[in-house]
């Protein structure tokens, strides 16, 4: 296969991948084709945990065609034993002559041993087509997998001179249906969604994905609440949706007041203070030992500070909108004291700019990825292939 081929049929396994986002939790998003002949004859992605890989489903698909066969996959072939059995074997018995990684595997329980497998029984492998897609694709298992913990999201709505709401507190809406609707996507993505205790009293808002065409879907909703104080009367709290509701306190919360929300059938979930607040990186190695990879944190100026000081933002989606509110009395994107130089500002890395509707959408990495989570593949993969970062969808 030439390098413009290898290419064209990575980007379709990328677009497969694609499908599977926001479903496959604490498991990467997993794109796979097998082409025999110039042509595709399988097509598979990864739907959700615990359901066969891309691999089973592009194999079973290609039939006896693959046998002979090249398959591209958008991350390397599993080699252990979790929920389904290891797809490198599958690989060998389908008789496939040529696999196409777009990147290693970062899970330390895999971490090459699929490609040496494949390597042992005398299948071609090359690694790194398309890797830098591949890697912002699946990013927050790239991270997950390695600090055992959830990949945070924060997302800001404000104005162009970087207020989120007004003096008296309005802030609806700063942004337009577009952009909501893209934050809709996010939370679909995520599947969590995290907001400080003050959000929750002020907005009573439901956070749940709600997307044309789509029926409601519930979230988890992840509210930080060091005294267990939120008022039983939000909606978030009503019986059909306090499932979905964990409330997060801290060991001073009054055991009465867990009780009662524990009654409503919220989940209740105790994490210990530091100074400033609750132990944020506790919480998000507790939320992914419960399977949960993604976090959306919707919060306001306070919490998104936290986070920020806290060294937790993963990834900063901000959101701002052609007007201006002025004032210093109007709310900022984020709280807390101002640094007294400009050498200590957040830096933010890989800015991707795009228009949503009337709006201008900015996202980007708060700190430099690092360690085994981040690092690009040692394969030979020829010419490095220049970035593209896909929109999210």
């Amino acid at each position: 296969m030439t390098e413009a081929a290898d290419r064209f049929y990575m980007e379709v396994a990328l677009a497969l991948a694609r499908e599977g986002l926001g479903r496959t939790s604490p498991n990467p998003a997993v794109g796979c084709v097998v082409v025999r002949d110039g042509r595709i004859v399988g097509r598979g992605f990864h739907p959700r945990a615990g359901e066969p890989h891309a691999e089973v489903f592009a194999l079973e698909q290609a039939g006896p065609a693959a046998r002979g066969a090249h398959l591209y996959v958008t991350l390397e072939p599993c080699s252990h034993h979790g929920r389904t059995p290891p797809c490198a074997d599958r690989i060998i018995e389908a008789g496939v002559r040529r696999v196409v990684a777009a990147m290693a595997d970062p899970n330390p329980a895999v971490a090459g041993r699929g490609l040496a497998r494949l390597r042992r029984a005398g299948v071609e492998v090359r690694v790194g087509v398309a890797e830098t897609e591949a890697r912002r694709l699946n990013e927050a298992f790239c991270l997950s997998v390695v600090r055992r913990r959830a990949f945070v999201h924060l997302k800001l709505a404000a104005t162009l001179d970087g207020k989120t709401a007004t003096a008296s507190g309005d802030s609806r809406w700063i942004t337009s249906a577009q952009s909501r609707e893209r934050v809709h996507r996010l939370r679909d993505r995520c599947g969590v969604v995290l907001v400080g205790v003050g959000t929750a009293e002020a907005d009573n808002p439901r956070l749940s994905v709600r997307l044309p065409g789509r029926p409601e879907r519930r979230c988890l909703r992840v509210v930080l609440d060091p005294r267990a104080r939120i008022p039983m009367g939000l909606s978030m709290l009503e019986p059909a949706e306090a499932p979905s509701t964990l409330v997060v306190c801290g060991p001073r919360a009054e055991p009465s007041r867990r009780r009662a929300l524990e009654a409503r059938g919220a989940r209740v979930l105790e994490v210990r203070e530091e100074a400033g607040g609750l132990d944020l990186g506790g919480l998000l190695t507790r939320l992914y030992d419960m399977g949960h990879m993604e976090v959306l944190v919707e919060g306001g100026a306070e919490t998104a500070r936290r986070f920020l000081d806290a060294g937790l933002v993963d990834r900063l989606h901000l959101f701002y909108a052609p007007k201006l509110l002025g004032g210093r009395d109007a709310v900022p994107m984020v709280g807390g004291p101002s640094p007294d130089r400009i050498a200590q500002a957040r830096q933010v890395t890989e800015l991707e700019l795009e228009r949503v509707g009337p709006d201008l959408y900015v996202t980007g990495r708060i700190r430099p990825e690092d360690g085994k989570s981040c690092e690009r593949s040692r394969e030979p993969a020829g010419r490095k292939l220049e970035a593209i970062h896909p929109a999210t969808k």
